[in-house]
């Protein structure tokens, strides 16, 4: 799709640091020009939006649960339409969205409606682009949770503009593109279901009936598990640690940036913990109670939202936050990443256990309450001992397509960026492109679309 591409014939400096030369034939307007702010309120029967970095501007009771909604003062919001821009509040790190829905919004944004020379979508594409988005720390107010965009300078800043025929052209190239990606990131990530599917199975065999095909078994009570082996045991998950806990989020920037490692659920990828997004301070296990250091070896389960069950065993000394229930020391029958793979298992059957609202949760009683079976100690690094062999094969496969999405990812983030900013020229090309498929046309298949991406991937 890509394939003779150029750029443009003639190239001028636009005066943008971050923008650099662009086509001779582009202006270069003040983002005030191109846009009107939008300030209409009192529209308090108009459904409530939501501002995303990954889908754009849509409604909230459609977008994931864990924003909070509004409940009074709907006539304060700020009316959106359907193709106007928002700069919310993580515009800064994701770029300024665009609006698939009309209704309200936080007051707290920026909305701008396009003039009549923008209304082409270009921009949609534009205000995503690497680096556009980078160009936007000049006009970042506030310290960390209170960094925002300010307005008023963006505002003076000038954009680059194309022909309207020739925004048209940059859409719909772009389209066509990303519909391909798409296409292609599915089909991955549809295989690595499947390559996880058959690890799962391979593991829940091994740690709920061992390594021996004709050991005799014996009803485990646990109705997630089914039988085990008759000499094993069926322990609550609390009686094989020696402490447990949670902990706290510590209050003041002073006590981060430390040298203790402190766990947040995020953190917690079902596998050893090796390293943390965030650290306290020394004085932060003093000052706060609940902030425990847990020895290496303590199991970490998620009890918050869409993490629940997900679990980490500490390869360091650390503390973790209030999402997080730590089982830590465990005892000297048991080995801890042995306990990890069943829980990973129990994983749907603690989410069944959650309760609460927009954000639903277990707490540490559910999680020591958990019921698992129990092989001898040496019986369980056996296991760990097979698992490790026979599931070489499926990690490296899931690790290698893993890598291909993040490579055909970091292509459009490219592709994107040197389409929108004049680097290269697909006027000629978008006028070959034929009509969209609507949204129920069959996808190609796996195969066809590896064919069609391998010169885009080999671009990397």
């Amino acid at each position: 799709m890509i394939e003779g591409l150029k750029p443009y014939a003639e190239y001028k400096e636009s005066r943008l640091p971050w923008l650099g030369r662009c086509p001779k034939h582009w202006s270069l307007r003040r983002t005030k020009i191109l846009f009107q702010e939008r300030v209409q309120k009192g529209f308090p029967d108009e459904p409530l939006l939501a501002a995303t970095q990954t889908k754009g501007v849509v409604r909230k009771e459609d977008y994931e649960t864990r924003t909070v909604t509004a409940q009074k003062d709907l006539h304060l919001l700020k009316l959106v339409e359907i193709g106007d821009y928002v700069i919310s509040l993580r515009s800064f790190q994701g770029g300024i969205e665009v609006a698939h829905y009309r209704g309200i919004i936080s007051p707290a944004y920026t909305v701008l409606k396009p003039r009549k020379a923008v209304a082409t979508g270009y921009y949609s594409h534009f205000f995503k682009s690497k680096q556009f988005i980078d160009s936007l720390s000049l006009f970042v107010t506030g310290i960390r949770e209170g960094q925002n965009i300010d307005y008023r300078r963006l505002s003076r800043v000038e954009m680059p503009l194309p022909l309207p025929d020739e925004q048209v052209a940059i859409v719909r190239f772009l389209d066509h593109a990303n519909r391909k990606i798409d296409s292609f990131i599915r089909a991955k990530r549809k295989l690595i279901g499947l390559l996880n599917e058959q690890k799962q199975a391979i593991i829940h065999r091994a740690v709920t009936r061992g390594l021996n095909p004709d050991v005799p078994l014996k009803p485990s009570g646990i109705p997630w598990i089914g039988d085990i082996p008759a000499h094993w045991e069926a322990r609550k998950l609390g009686s094989l640690f020696l402490r447990h806990g949670s902990g706290t989020t510590p209050s003041g920037d002073a006590y981060y940036g430390g040298g203790v490692p402190w766990v947040m659920s995020g953190d917690l990828k079902d596998d050893l913990l090796v390293t943390t997004k965030r650290t306290v301070t020394e004085s932060a296990l003093k000052d706060f109670s609940a902030l425990k250091l847990h020895p290496k070896g303590s199991l970490l389960v998620a009890m918050y939202g869409a993490t629940i069950g997900k679990t980490g065993v500490l390869n360091m000394a650390a503390c973790s936050n209030q999402a997080c229930c730590a089982l830590a020391s465990p005892r000297s029958t048991v080995n801890p990443v042995f306990i990890q793979s069943i829980v990973i298992m129990a994983r749907p059957h603690l989410m069944q256990q959650a309760y609460g609202g927009g954000q639903p949760n277990i707490n540490a009683e559910v999680v020591r309450s958990l019921r698992v079976p129990l092989p001898p100690l040496a019986e369980q690094d056996s296991i760990l001992a097979y698992l490790d062999g026979a599931t070489i094969p499926l990690n490296t496969a899931i690790a290698r397509t893993e890598r291909e999405i993040a490579l055909m990812q970091e292509y459009r983030t490219r592709l994107t960026t040197d389409i929108v900013t004049g680097k290269l020229d697909v006027r000629e090309a978008a006028a070959k492109l034929p009509e969209l498929p609507s949204d129920d046309t069959p996808e190609p298949v796996v195969d066809e679309l590896l064919e069609e991406s391998e010169l885009e991937t080999n671009q990397e």
